[in-house]
């Protein structure tokens, strides 16, 4: 809102400066009019400046100059080879106007080859060129578990949530289904948490692009123009930001690499919940989320029970663990366990006292 009010008393006091003046020669209502005019295109010149890279003005700035230094090169032919009059300024004009409009195109276009890093403190030193940029789309937030990660200080850089998104995540919350609108209200909350945690730099950008209407893709231009990550959970945005040349972390690939390796031969201890799709089988989930196929097991759900793993699969969606039930072994580690148990409160009895014999002189006489 203040870059917006500076903006208009800067087309404001261009207007009256031009009204004072009269640089252009006409009325006074003509000239503020055009001064009005000029001021705005310069304002719509800047605003469009915000989202284009650092690199891409680099490679505009330095273009554009050899550009121009290859119009001088050619207007010092044009003037030895053509005489002096209209036709000569006219393409000595074109001559540099072409040039220079070359130069800051293909300068643009290779900007992002430049490597700023390498220029060591001219822009910024090694500080500037550390600064890493992760912007958060709607998904990761609503999952909640980046507010863990960054509560443990694995997270660093700056963290950044567009304006568009805040929207979104606003639009679920007040949706009339009520689990979409848990879902955004838990998005609000997971918020909250990160802008309690001290050690993070969070920025709510303004930066938004009216001619795109998907949110991925706003989230990709987004990536552009800072040269950041995005933070997702998205698997489609992944694919997408991938192929145009943005970095993304995904928070699950992150857990799939955190989740503990189970080797085939090693035993568990799993919950049973529901049968299997093949016959006699029973399905587990560990605590992280991934499902355990158990053979034999389809009679044990809702029990606790040891199984021996055979074999894990690792899949695009995550990881799956198949195991196997042995009813016999574990009857037989149940009755030896019900054996142990009974032994051990088995009350021992003592043994009854040995009666002494009566002595003589206790008999009666006969």
């Amino acid at each position: 809102m203040d870059l917006v009010l500076i903006r208009l008393l800067f087309v404001l006091f261009v207007a009256i400066t031009c009204d004072l003046i009269q640089p252009f020669g006409f009325s006074h209502q003509i000239d503020a009019a055009v001064g009005a005019l000029l001021g705005l295109a310069i304002v719509v010149f800047e605003w469009r400046l915000h989202r284009v890279s650092l690199k891409r003005l680099i490679g505009a700035a330095i273009g554009s100059v050899l550009g121009i230094f290859g119009a001088y090169l050619f207007a010092l032919v044009i003037r030895n080879s053509i005489p002096s009059g209209p036709t000569q300024s006219f393409l000595m004009l074109m001559v540099m106007l072409l040039m220079a409009y070359v130069g800051l195109i293909v300068g643009a276009s290779k900007g992002d080859l430049l490597n700023l890093a390498a220029l060591g403190g001219v822009f910024g030193g090694e500080k500037q060129a550390r600064k890493s940029y992760k912007i958060l789309d709607t998904s990761v937030i609503i999952d909640g578990r980046i507010a863990d990660i960054a509560e443990t200080g694995f997270l660093d850089g700056i963290l950044v949530i567009p304006q568009f998104v805040l929207r979104e995540l606003q639009l679920v919350a007040d949706s009339a289904d009520s689990l979409k609108r848990n879902r955004g209200r838990r998005g609000l909350d997971i918020l909250q948490r990160l802008q309690k945690v001290a050690s993070l730099n969070i920025q709510i950008v303004e930066d938004d692009f009216p001619t795109i209407r998907e949110v991925d893709m706003k989230l990709i231009e987004l990536a552009k123009v800072y040269e950041g990550k995005i933070v997702t959970n998205d698997f489609n945005l992944n694919k997408v930001a991938q192929l145009q040349g943005v970095e993304v972390l995904n928070i699950n690939e992150l857990a799939n690499a955190l989740k503990p390796i189970v080797l085939p031969g090693e035993t568990m201890k799993v919950f049973i919940l529901k049968e299997g799709k093949e016959y006699n089988q029973g399905v587990a989930y560990l605590d992280d989320g991934t499902m355990v196929v158990v053979d034999n097991a389809r009679k044990m759900i809702g029990k606790n029970i040891d199984i021996s793993v055979t074999s894990v699969l690792q899949t695009t969606a995550g990881k799956m663990i198949f195991g196997k039930w042995d009813e016999r072994l574990a009857a037989r580690a149940d009755t030896t366990s019900r054996s142990v148990n009974v032994s051990a409160h088995v009350v021992p009895v003592p043994p009854e006292p040995k009666k002494t014999p009566a002595l003589a002189a206790d008999r009666p006489i006969e």
